[in-house]
């Protein structure tokens, strides 16, 4: 499934604008376009956090940046050890591959659940996938 094998990574936390919606699919695909047209994102790293409540999608704080005006909320993207996987592919089958991906990770180590999952588009063609450790 990984396009090399799982490692351990170390992160900062981040502070971050993001926006939430329901950590389900029909609600995880909507706000991925809103959100892209509000920060433009050319250039800019993109991730999401997933708590099995809530799915929130993210860029970091840029100078200037007025997330409030931009109708976004200010939050943190939490720093510690995570497990990391890298899958890649065309969209949209690439993104059908981030639950199962999540899923293996997560059974390959003791997670922490008092931090989200991550998830960090790299490229349209690749994510790492974060399971926290």
């Amino acid at each position: 499934m990984f396009a090399n094998a799982p490692d351990r990574i170390q992160r900062d936390a981040v502070v971050v604008m993001q926006q939430e919606t329901v950590d389900d699919l029909p609600h995880i695909q909507q706000p991925w376009p809103a959100f892209e047209q509000l920060v433009g994102l050319r250039g800019r790293k993109r991730y999401a956090m997933a708590d099995g409540r809530t799915y929130t999608a993210c860029t970091p704080l840029r100078d200037g940046d007025d997330p409030e005006q931009l109708g976004l909320a200010l939050g943190t993207l939490p720093g510690g050890t995570y497990l990391r996987g890298r899958i890649v592919g065309e969209p949209p089958q690439l993104y059908e591959q981030i639950g199962p991906g999540m899923t293996q990770l997560a059974q390959s180590a003791d997670v922490d659940d008092s931090r989200p999952l991550v998830e960090y588009y790299r490229r349209h063609t690749e994510i790492e996938l974060w399971v926290p450790v």
